[in-house]
């Protein structure tokens, strides 16, 4: 009895606790030893003790995508178990002896009499609940942060891939034609053209350039317009111009157009200067296209930091709603086309802007948008609606989805941590429970209505 007093003494937890309710906790308490490697509980087992280790620890897992991550590790003089208050009945994951371990076990039904005897006992324990709840919460939203970031990381690796290697592309053959322009220059050069020449055709350059290329021709009528213009070059002796005629397609060149060269510039430098347009032409695609990439990856650049609020104060801010959810989307785009997902977008006019933390709600979006997009992998019709209203005082956010709905036993644990529908491998059990926190911390509420075919999360924001 007395080294068992000591060692509840030398708890860190219990040291200012009187030693008549320590004895009192002793009476009502059993020991039991353990060998390194047994198992303590398993997932979802009832917690129904509370426990101190007197010697040893007892390391705590959760299982994820398969395999085992560390959650903490209690050493000699640490605290486990249910707590009184605590409202944790069942094991959110798994207990291991790491080394021999001795417990001290006190069973729950102890805890009333203890809270109206034992004050400072109940005190102490209370406060390392409330300090371990702090402590899970914060590591739970490093958890969800670092998930998230890996969904984003993924997403911006696909959406980046495609504008950077145009780029790559665009400037590696822009390379290659710049080597066959001196040669061309010399071409043109030795036409001695005068300036009204010269003129003409820099303002029928810069006239098709200014307009772009035409993406609208389908490729049957591109076809049918490059055979236009390939038998009129033929008519008109020039038997080489298969090279340049889809070049002068694409920058809407015709018949009349080339007429009208051949008049001001005559045949004997005719299909010289031809040349000499496609390859300013040509220029001009190169500079476009790694324009458009470039801009492109800028979009995203843009839409990343807007969405991450990198260049905000955390702290609360009004912000547009709608913003938040089409770079969410915007960032999300992949899994949405990869998917063949059907997006609706049912946006209020006039939508206010509540004061928010806008990182924190992005995060909102960002789990509730990829676990509706995850849920339609498989659905047989695949709708993503987003639907957003407001009324006096608040503004309301609905995210519907077409995939096959929640399990109506499951709808009641949807929010608890570690809970998770998805497929081993595909979910952390996180990301609902981070909402629900985020939508708390704005004074918010989340409800989910789900049924084959149709799921639903309404989240309402007060504008205050």
């Amino acid at each position: 009895m007395e080294n068992l007093l000591e060692a509840l003494q030398q708890a860190p937890d219990l040291k200012n606790v009187p030693q008549e309710q320590l004895e009192w906790l002793l009476k009502r308490s059993e020991c039991r030893a353990f060998a390194q490697g047994e198992q303590l509980f398993k997932k979802d087992d009832p917690i129904e003790h509370m426990y101190v280790v007197l010697y040893g620890a007892i390391q705590f897992r959760i299982e994820q995508g398969g395999q085992f991550r560390e959650l903490s590790t209690i050493h000699k003089g640490g605290i486990g178990g249910t707590l009184p208050y605590s409202r944790t009945s069942l094991a959110k994951g798994f207990g291991y002896f790491l080394e021999d371990t001795k417990l001290l076990f006190l069973h729950k039904e102890h805890f009333k009499a203890m809270t109206a005897e034992c004050y400072e006992l109940t005190e102490a324990l209370v406060h390392f609940m409330t300090s371990r709840a702090r402590s899970f919460a914060t590591m739970e939203q490093q958890t969800e942060k670092m998930a998230a970031l890996g969904r984003i990381s993924a997403g911006l690796a696909h959406e980046l891939n495609n504008p950077s290697a145009a780029i790559v592309r665009s400037a590696d053959a822009f390379k290659q034609h710049l080597a066959s322009t001196p040669d061309r220059f010399k071409r043109v050069m030795s036409l001695n053209l005068n300036m009204e020449s010269v003129d003409i055709c820099n303002e029928l350059f810069f006239r098709k350039a200014s307009v772009g290329i035409r993406y609208d021709l389908s490729p049957l009528a591109k076809s049918s317009a490059e055979d236009e213009l390939l038998n009129w070059l033929e008519d008109h002796g020039v038997d080489d111009g298969f090279d340049i005629v889809g070049n002068l397609v694409d920058f809407n060149f015709t018949t009349e157009d080339l007429e009208f060269v051949l008049e001001k510039i005559g045949q004997e430098g005719f299909f010289t200067v031809l040349e000499w347009l496609d390859n300013l032409l040509t220029t001009e695609r190169f500079v476009a296209e790694i324009g458009e990439a470039s801009k492109r990856i800028n979009d995203i650049v843009n839409a990343v930091k807007s969405y991450s609020h990198l260049d905000r104060a955390a702290e609360r801010q009004q912000a547009d709603i709608h913003e938040g959810l089409r770079k969410t989307l915007m960032i999300l785009s992949h899994k949405v086309k990869k998917n063949g997902i059907s997006l609706k977008e049912n946006f209020a006019d006039n939508m206010p802007q509540p004061r928010v933390f806008v990182g924190e709600l992005n995060q909102v979006w960002t789990n509730l948008l990829d676990n509706a997009i995850d849920a339609l992998e498989t659905a047989s019709e695949k709708t993503l609606e987003i639907a957003t209203s407001h009324k006096t005082g608040f503004v309301e956010v609905r995210i519907i989805d077409s995939g096959v709905g929640i399990p109506a036993e499951n709808l009641s644990s949807i929010f608890d941590p570690f809970f998770t529908t998805k497929p081993m491998g595909k979910g952390t059990g996180l990301g609902l429970n981070s909402v629900q926190q985020i939508i708390k911390q704005h004074n918010g509420d989340i409800k989910v209505f789900s049924e084959p075919g149709k799921t639903e999360f309404r989240i309402c924001l007060p504008m205050e």
